[in-house]
């Protein structure tokens, strides 16, 4: 039964128990009663008075003292703020009791339950998607482009030239590389078109020759017996003769050549203004319009793979998500150390937000009663506490009906 019914029903036993003991013979058993109930209806309605004063006016009436929620509630807010800070929630016990309490592992088995579901999985892989698809790239090609600049102006490209050239010339890639020319030289000498080509030219540049006297009348005589194909042949059998001989570990004019070539390439890497302008030019490029399309456009391939790979992701259920997972589980299971600094770390990091945000806990619960009315905050309280205040009415009718029978007994005997 609702505590409220059963006060206002002990208030009228004990109310009408008084009134019908006043129209019973006045024996000493109706007296004896009658002053329980009187007492009892005394109590009654004392409690009642009190209890309701504390919500409203009794029966409506400004009686000082009374409807003592609302006339303190500014009161009662800051008191029960200053209680909640200082008292129930301060940030010491908070503090405290994040110390004794294992975060970590309490973290890691809340996660584990929850990605062990293929659809919480799937909803973690859904929502990721949509990020990576409207990730703005410019600002990250401008950071690559950026940080692309900054490593050219910082690198040391001379000596790293010197490093790349050493290891060329330790692996022999100046012969690899002369002896891949000499044979594309050979190749197209040994073509029949190209042998066309040398002859054509070659007596061209006769014809341009002027010599006087005998030596050009033998010249002439001499470049009137040849033609274009046997002119061509010569230096066709010359040129694919000397290709040969060049390409010979013993010759003489190959060690030359190399070293040449050697010497010539090591001239170019210690030229630190050959790398000035290499860096000038590279640093021009890399902020150009050219430079940035190319980045935009690796980086929209990058994206378009890592949206490809999120969507097979979340077709498998998350399945590799898992498996990643549980491989850093693993991981930090054969590393205590570092699973009691992470530890420190996540409850350093949640004892510092308590400590910057501890005051709005007041002030979430001030804000909260602000928002309510005299009536709304007395229905609530009375809602909370006023059935148990109830029974303060029960209580004081059966203690004053009891005493009043004490009273009573001790009136009669006396009397």
């Amino acid at each position: 039964m609702n505590s409220r019914y059963l006060a206002s029903i002990s208030l009228a036993v004990m109310a009408a128990g008084f009134i019908g003991t006043l129209f019973l013979p006045q024996t000493t058993l109706v007296l004896l009663i009658q002053g329980g109930f009187e007492a009892g209806l005394v109590g009654g309605i004392a409690d009642w008075f009190a209890v309701t004063a504390l919500f409203r006016h009794p029966l409506g009436l400004p009686i000082p003292h009374t409807s003592l929620l609302t006339r303190n509630r500014e009161k009662i807010i800051r008191s029960l703020i200053s209680a909640m800070e200082n008292e129930l929630l301060n940030k010491e016990s908070i503090e405290n009791k994040l110390q004794q309490f294992k975060l970590f592992p309490f973290a890691l088995s809340a996660i584990t339950r929850q990605l062990g579901k293929k659809t919480v999985r799937r909803e973690i892989v859904s929502l990721v998607i949509p990020t990576v698809q409207r990730l703005d790239l410019e600002p990250i090609a401008r950071s690559v482009s950026s940080g692309l600049v900054d490593y050219m102006h910082k690198a040391n490209l001379q000596a790293a030239g010197n490093k790349v050239l050493t290891h060329l010339l330790n692996e022999r890639y100046d012969e690899k590389t002369l002896d891949y020319m000499l044979k594309q030289v050979h190749s197209w000498a040994a073509r029949p078109q190209n042998r066309d080509k040398l002859g054509k030219i070659a007596l061209e540049q006769l014809e341009n020759i002027n010599l006087g006297g005998f030596k050009g009348f033998a010249f002439q005589a001499f470049a009137g017996m040849i033609n274009e194909d046997t002119v061509g042949g010569i230096l066709q059998n010359a040129l694919m003769s000397a290709v040969d001989n060049l390409q010979r570990s013993d010759n003489e004019y190959r060690e030359s050549l190399l070293r040449e070539l050697r010497i010539q390439m090591f001239q170019v890497v210690d030229d630190e203004e050959t790398w000035f302008k290499v860096k000038h030019w590279a640093d021009e490029m890399l902020q150009g319009e050219a430079a940035q399309a190319f980045i935009m456009e690796r980086l929209e391939e990058v994206r378009g793979m890592a949206v490809n790979m999120l969507e097979r992701e979340r077709d498998t259920g998350g399945k590799h998500l898992f498996k990643m997972y549980r491989s850093l589980i693993r991981e930090l299971g054969r590393d205590p150390e570092k699973v009691h600094a992470w530890e420190e770390r996540l409850r350093s990091g949640i004892i510092s937000a308590v400590s910057r945000n501890h005051y709005r806990l007041g002030q979430l619960v001030k804000e909260n009663l602000d928002q309510m009315d005299n009536e709304t905050l007395v229905h609530m309280l009375e809602e909370k506490v006023g059935q148990d205040l109830q029974w303060i009415r029960v209580n004081g009718a059966l203690c004053g009906f009891i005493v009043g029978l004490i009273l009573s007994a001790i009136h009669l005997f006396l009397v």
